[in-house]
């Protein structure tokens, strides 16, 4: 079973993915991923560069994420150019390591994947685990986390779908509003539901 873990900025999702892996199941992390096919040598970075030029590459020949944040930030075409180069890789490479836990006999896989829904990934996955939390809460938790003040933080929050849209859209929800503990009771039932721990 392949299981879609998402949620949105300060859901709480990474609290989830953490005890996904205290119980020993293999998880094929996004963020993870797209630092890994921009490495220097990979053929993503070469491409990057071939679009965008050298100065986007820091002295060591490793990709400057601000500098090329700063080039694709106000225009609309570099990015669309930007995401397909980047996007394709990191769905290649997801694939990849999710076959290969398939190949090495995981019975199940973890996506992590932020963007699930924003990226249509949805037919990667059996199940959409959906980590949430109410707003206020959310709000709170990332002007700290992030020391945004609540207009920064709201704008942040705007820029993904709504929890609400990605909750009418999972197979199963984690409310994370409350304690480490609650959370992991409720994650521990939806594993036992799905016959991933007996």
């Amino acid at each position: 079973m392949i299981i879609g873990l998402t949620g949105s900025i300060a859901s709480g999702k990474s609290t989830v993915s953490n005890m996904l892996k205290e119980y020993g199941l293999p998880i094929v992390d996004a963020d993870v991923v797209a630092r890994l096919v921009v490495e220097p040598g990979s053929e993503t970075l070469k491409r990057i560069v071939e679009a965008f030029g050298e100065e986007v590459l820091t002295e060591t020949g490793e990709l400057n994420r601000q500098k090329l944040g700063s080039i694709i930030f106000n225009d609309e075409e570099k990015r669309q150019t930007l995401n397909g180069i980047i996007h394709p890789a990191i769905r290649k490479e997801m694939l990849r390591q999710r076959d290969e836990y398939i190949a090495n006999g995981e019975k199940t896989v973890i996506m992590d994947i932020p963007l699930l829904f924003e990226s249509k990934l949805q037919h990667f996955v059996d199940k959409i685990l959906v980590v949430t939390v109410s707003e206020d809460v959310q709000l709170e938790r990332l002007m700290k986390r992030n020391q945004l003040t609540a207009e920064d933080a709201k704008a942040r929050i705007r820029s993904q779908l709504p929890l609400a849209v990605k909750e009418q859209g999972a197979d199963a929800v984690i409310n994370n509003n409350g304690t480490i503990e609650e959370t992991r009771k409720q994650l521990e039932h939806i594993l036992k539901e799905w016959g991933v721990l007996s």
